[in-house]
């Protein structure tokens, strides 16, 4: 096991996939003479040249149409947008393109293309580029949304978006580039909509993904310092939900915390919440928690944002009431 960065884990998959496959190419902003904005492109253009890493213009709902029709030609691009806050300039384009072609054409086309690049709030950003997006697009039939929360499993689960002969929204984050993890030297793949248990437990389990993960974790280890065992899920592909693996952890646990960084109405956690009181009702042993952001814009100011957002004490919070403690 190599040691790398989840920025590593993503370029190392783009690279392994454009090498084994000519028709994987990269276009976004910066992708190319600039190594990405956030360099996780870099090097890339050297080894592949401009006809296949290409840098465009500041034209969201352009090259994302590009990228869509590229798709349908039979070509497999990866779109890196700069930010998830930016494709909500090329929305029409993902949804009413992207996500229904394949059923528009009665099965005739599809659209294998990856959207690519952060997602959410990171530090002093402010309200129109700290915003979660994934619940917008889990909303959409069509569209595969994966949200990966180490660099092993966005390696894996990278290599399996750019197979899939579906539009993927992949969900990175601008505070997760630099998180280190072991990823293994030879190559592997992790299959799309399949969760991680990423801590065995008893008492109580936390359902999330993305970077709310590391939270979730130190929340968990302070439960254990008191005496309470608790399970993690990581979803690690919001749609398609495995349903299965949240199930079987509720009824074994028997209680729920569900942890977002979005906005709490008509949220991912707020659906999965609703799942497991239909399913697992008789299971449960106190009501679920939600712990997401706050429903206000986000704030420059860090110590409101901050607040804003999803935190240990919050995450310690919620559990303590459905244990009762």
């Amino acid at each position: 096991m190599a040691v790398i960065t989840f920025r590593e884990a993503i370029r190392q998959a783009m690279d392994e996939e454009m090498a084994r496959d000519e028709r994987v190419i990269l276009m976004g902003e910066e992708v190319g003479e600039y190594d990405g904005a956030y360099k996780v492109s870099q090097g890339l253009l050297d080894k592949y040249g401009e006809k296949r890493v290409i840098d465009t213009p500041i034209t969201e709902a352009g090259f994302t149409g590009i990228g869509i029709g590229a798709a349908m030609a039979g070509l497999r691009p990866i779109v890196e947008w700069m930010t998830f806050n930016f494709s909500l300039l090329a929305y029409d384009q993902v949804v009413n393109n992207a996500a229904k072609m394949r059923h528009m054409s009665g099965g005739q086309l599809s659209v294998p293309i990856v959207f690519r690049g952060p997602n959410g709030p990171a530090e002093y950003l402010s309200s129109q580029h700290s915003q979660a997006l994934q619940s917008i697009y889990a909303h959409a039939p069509g569209l595969i949304v994966v949200a990966p929360a180490t660099p092993y499993d966005a390696k894996g689960l990278l290599k399996s978006s750019i197979r899939n002969d579906n539009p993927v929204l992949f969900l990175e984050a601008e505070l997760m580039y630099s998180w280190k993890g072991e990823v293994p030297e030879e190559e592997y793949l992790i299959p799309l909509g399949k969760a991680d248990i990423k801590r065995e437990g008893k008492d109580i389990t936390f359902i999330t993904y993305s970077k709310p993960l590391r939270l979730v974790e130190q929340a968990a280890q302070q439960l254990a310092d008191m005496g309470v065992d608790a399970e993690i899920v990581d979803l690690r592909t919001i749609k398609p939900l495995d349903e299965e693996a949240v199930y079987q952890s509720v009824r074994k646990t028997n209680r729920c915390v569900i942890v977002d960084e979005t906005w709490p109405f008509a949220s991912v956690a707020t659906h999965i919440g609703w799942l497991i009181s239909k399913n697992c009702f008789d299971y449960l042993d106190a009501p679920i928690e939600v712990v997401t952001s706050e429903d206000v814009p986000m704030p420059y100011n860090h110590t409101l944002e901050l607040a804003v957002q999803p935190s240990v004490e919050k995450i310690l919070d919620a559990a303590k009431k459905v244990l009762y403690i």
